[in-house]
């Protein structure tokens, strides 16, 4: 027998996904458990591993297509099974044979092309991904979207794509079409937008991923629904740094070593404690009050796995210490670049903190991470000139910004968290216990 492979669901709002990676090939065999292919979804590149032991008879969707959750990407044949042949899968309906005029006035056949049932009133197959960019410009030089192959990520058609069929059109003898022609796919405008008209040579487009169109489409909902308000106070970090180089000495033998967000995110638990609304979430007539304190860390992902960020999760800040929350988020830091964070890494989160100190950012605010009612911006503790006792002297400050969810917490409150955040960092003998 042969077993199918799908598409699986990685997160609570995948819809669907890319096969970044396939780890195998046609006639590889395969154990339960093993990672067959790297997936990636609107949160994360996750691996994905099979319960079946077998062979790899068929790999129906190739590496960088992006597929809805439920439609079939492999098959496995059980062993003693795969050299039987596989049932035929289902021919995708086609379009009948195209006719363009050609300049001499001659019909010219174009191939025909494989797409679902078409959408009225469009000219384009409705799983064709097109760039907004790309879209206008096939429109504007009369391109049809039908000749159009993508390069992009999932077969996404992108700027480069559109020049290229221009260029066969052109040296095939083929017109490009009329305003209105029935293959146009819109009526082009009468001018081009003037993002499209600075474009010159060098310039080019990057597709982007299904993680970073999920970043999109978050941090636009939670500007466009959250009443967002910034709080700012500095901090002096003398004396949590002279504790910190102090301990990270005597714990290098043991391959511990502490960070400035590590007592930060043992300091905002503990004041979360004693602030139950920052560990809060709007829920329409009423404000959820979380009991468990679990912080998420904003995690800056390299470029060669798409850029962008990954919020990990401490879970059960407030009942750990210093030593296992450096342990938590060193962990989580290497397996977001690496090969991805796991569902439960990145759930659950009721507060965030992001750091772009060690960048050497001084200040900036951050936009909350829906359900949370807060996220914590931390800058760098920088070295300058400060007013000690009634005296100038030289010291480390350190600006921090919370972003709030004004239907939650007010101004009052959120000073009173501050403050309650200042006693503990520049007292941080208090984290210890």
């Amino acid at each position: 027998m042969s077993v199918q492979l799908t598409m699986p669901r990685l997160s609570d709002t995948m819809e669907s996904g890319t096969i970044i990676r396939w780890n195998v090939k046609e006639g590889d065999s395969v154990a339960s458990g093993d990672v067959v292919a790297d997936v990636e979804t609107d949160k994360a590149t996750m691996e994905m591993p099979v319960y079946d032991d077998g062979v790899i008879s068929k790999i129906m969707v190739e590496a960088g297509r992006q597929v809805p959750v439920g439609t079939p990407i492999a098959v496995i044949s059980v062993e003693g099974d795969a050299d039987k042949p596989l049932a035929a899968a289902p021919a995708k309906p086609t379009t009948s044979p195209e006719v363009i005029t050609s300049t001499a006035g001659e019909p010219r056949a174009v191939p025909a092309v494989s797409s679902p049932p078409s959408v009225a009133n469009d000219g384009d197959s409705p799983r064709l991904r097109i760039s907004p960019l790309a879209r206008r410009m096939a429109d504007e030089m009369g391109v049809p979207i039908a000749l159009i192959r993508g390069s992009g990520p999932g077969g996404r058609v992108v700027r480069n794509d559109v020049l290229a069929a221009a260029e066969r059109m052109k040296t095939g003898g083929i017109a490009p079409l009329a305003p209105g022609s029935a293959l146009a796919p819109r009526t082009p405008s009468a001018t081009l937008p003037l993002a499209v008209m600075a474009i010159g040579e060098g310039s080019r487009e990057v597709a982007l991923s299904g993680m970073r169109q999920s970043i999109a489409r978050r941090l636009v909902e939670s500007k466009s629904t959250i009443p967002h308000y910034q709080v700012s106070m500095k901090f002096n970090m003398d004396p949590l740094l002279e504790l910190r180089a102090m301990l990270n000495e005597q714990l290098e033998p043991q391959g511990v070593k502490l960070s400035v967000n590590d007592f930060v995110i043992r300091a905002c638990a503990i004041a979360m404690r004693a602030h139950p609304f920052f560990n809060a979430s709007f829920a329409g007539d009423r404000v959820m009050l979380h009991g468990d304190v679990n912080i998420g860390v904003a995690i800056s992902l390299p470029a060669e796995r798409g850029g962008g960020l990954v919020v990990g999760v401490v879970h059960h800040a407030e009942l750990k210490g210093l030593r296992e929350i450096a342990a938590t988020t060193r962990a989580l830091a290497e397996k977001a670049r690496g090969r991805g964070l796991g569902p439960e890494e990145m759930g659950g989160a009721t507060f965030t903190v992001s750091n772009l100190g060690m960048f050497g950012v001084d200040n900036f605010t951050a936009i909350i991470n829906p359900p949370n009612s807060a996220i914590l911006a931390c800058g760098a503790a920088v070295e300058q000139p400060v007013v000690r006792n009634h005296q100038l002297v030289v010291g480390h400050e350190m600006a921090a910004t919370l972003s709030l969810d004004h239907r939650v917490i007010d101004g009052a409150m959120a000073a009173e968290y501050l403050k309650s955040l200042k006693q503990h960092i520049e007292n941080p003998a208090t984290l210890l216990v």
